[in-house]
């Protein structure tokens, strides 16, 4: 062999090598969480302020011994309370790290809990939202509480996942949760799906709080689009942050906490806890 001919080699050898470096290391930066911070200005906050922490898609996944890194980062950020958005728990992977969470964060603060596909999926839905309310948080399912936070007075709703319902009887939930919010209240739904916004649009809350997208696990740079998501398909819309709605609510989508429960790793796409403020 030539000599040119093996100085191409070694070349190609040593870009082709470069190059799966670089994309294992920047999917390895992909799975490092990051707080993000959003807020939303609602005329019925004129007097006060509200920290909500959106948590959602955690799947059970690790976040170092006795999930310390992400219960620190919470704790970091002092929210007022916590929606816990849907797939807290995984349909594979053990209940160990979500029971571990959800116990740390509801000794500090109020939670509230939506389901998530796969909390059905793992056939033990039930089982799951007893063991949540036997821990003291707020199942909620077509259901409303009214919380009163710097002088604001919120309504937190939320819905079932519509994995295992027609979608006459989910659409029923959502109406049963708007009808018991008040109109001088601060309305929040909480509910999985983002994609849903055809029934969103047709109530007047104020904040809808998702997750579900996983911000398309591959999220498209400066488009903020996902490759692909479930039930949104390809170059999917609702993925990430802050979306206006054509009633006035705003829906706010999680990008979540999901890690070693999928088996794509996550690019351009930092697993994340979001902090919403409302003023």
């Amino acid at each position: 062999m030539k000599r040119a001919d093996k100085k191409r080699i070694r070349k190609s050898i040593i870009i082709f090598a470069a190059v799966i470096l670089f994309f294992a290391l920047w999917t390895a930066w992909s799975e490092v969480p990051f707080t993000a911070h959003l807020s939303v200005d609602l005329q019925k906050a004129d007097q006060g302020e509200v920290r909500i922490a959106l948590l959602t898609d955690l799947h059970s996944c690790y976040y170092g011994k006795n999930q310390k890194n992400l219960l620190r980062r919470i704790e970091k950020e002092n929210p007022d309370f916590i929606i816990l958005g849907g797939d807290i728990f995984d349909d594979v992977l053990d209940d160990k790290n979500s029971k571990i969470t959800v116990e740390a964060l509801v000794a500090k603060y109020p939670c509230y809990y939506v389901t998530g596909n796969h909390e059905y999926w793992s056939e033990h839905v039930d089982e799951t939202k007893r063991y949540l309310k036997g821990v003291g948080v707020s199942v909620l399912a077509g259901d409303c509480e009214t919380i009163e936070i710097s002088g604001l007075k919120l309504d937190v709703c939320g819905v079932d996942d519509p994995t295992r319902m027609l979608k006459a009887d989910w659409e029923n939930q959502v109406k049963e949760a708007f009808d018991k919010t008040e109109e001088d209240h601060i309305k929040i739904l909480a509910s999985h799906r983002p994609e849903c916004v055809d029934v969103y649009e047709k109530y007047d809350f104020d904040l809808v709080l998702s997750g579900h997208a996983h911000s398309g696990q591959i999220r498209i740079p400066f488009l903020n689009k996902g490759l692909y998501s479930p039930n949104q398909g390809f170059m999917a819309e609702y993925v990430n942050g802050l979306y206006p709605l054509s009633n006035g609510c705003t829906l706010v989508v999680s990008r979540g906490l999901a890690r070693e429960s999928t088996p794509a790793p996550r690019f351009f796409n930092h697993p994340e806890v979001l902090i919403l403020t409302i003023h």
